[in-house]
């Protein structure tokens, strides 16, 4: 369910989740969910035409819980946040928000990627690309990772009609003025085939264009282990 606000998105979807760390919400640990509170964060840049832009991440939390597939290779996860955006300058006219998430399998999201071993992969914070390793992108639902990889996933799936009159889909929710935000709560995440451990992160973009420059800033959050 998707509700339009001023300035903003409410996405709520319902969905299953899989393995993690810190407090256990029902009674045997082989059933129990495992609830993740993130710290989000903020970030500031200014662009080449001195528009100052602040990306916040807040109320980030994510609830692990046993996967329907009831194999290690399945995982299940239900993500929260809120994404706000706030834009300084007289050029500023509005932005667009793109939040999602990177899953990966068997992936260190802060080593150093050394060229040879698949494994090893980061990102690289002023692109916002995976550096060392295929990085593929999917809307948000089920799917499927072999060791060493990792896909992008966007949060929001807003229909539009494009040039032509047909059906189209974005995962950025764009507003005008000075001020934006999107929510989304209990957003469902699923892996499977990953034999390995697998992780999360969390990461906002937010792209920009004013009457002089046209620029985008990403904000990332803090990796978690979904088991």
């Amino acid at each position: 369910m998707i509700i339009n606000r001023k300035n903003g998105v409410r996405l709520a979807a319902v969905g299953a989740a899989a393995a993690a760390t810190m407090g256990f919400f029902s009674v045997g640990a082989a059933n129990a969910d495992t609830f993740v509170p993130l710290p989000g964060g903020s970030i500031t840049q200014t662009l080449a035409d001195g528009t100052v832009v602040t990306v916040n991440l807040t109320d980030e939390s994510a609830n692990i819980s046993p996967s329907m597939g009831s194999t290690p290779l399945h995982r299940n996860v239900w993500v929260n946040g809120k994404a706000s955006v706030e834009l300084q300058g007289a050029g500023a006219k509005g932005a667009t928000i793109t939040p999602g998430y990177i899953l990966a399998c068997q992936v260190d999201f802060g080593a150093k990627g050394d060229g040879g071993a698949s494994t090893k992969m980061t990102i690289d914070e002023d692109s916002g690309n995976l550096v060392s390793g295929p990085l593929a992108g999917k809307s948000s639902g089920a799917i499927t990772l072999g060791p060493g990889q990792a896909k992008n996933v966007t949060i929001l799936d807003l229909e539009k009609k494009d040039a032509y009159g047909g059906e189209s889909h974005t995962g950025g929710n764009k507003f005008t003025g000075k001020t934006g935000s999107v929510t989304w709560a209990d957003s469902t995440l699923g892996v499977s085939g990953c034999a390995g451990y697998a992780q999360a992160r969390s990461y906002v973009k937010v792209a920009v264009s004013t009457d002089n420059v046209s620029s985008n800033v990403t904000l990332w959050g803090q990796p978690f282990s979904i088991g």
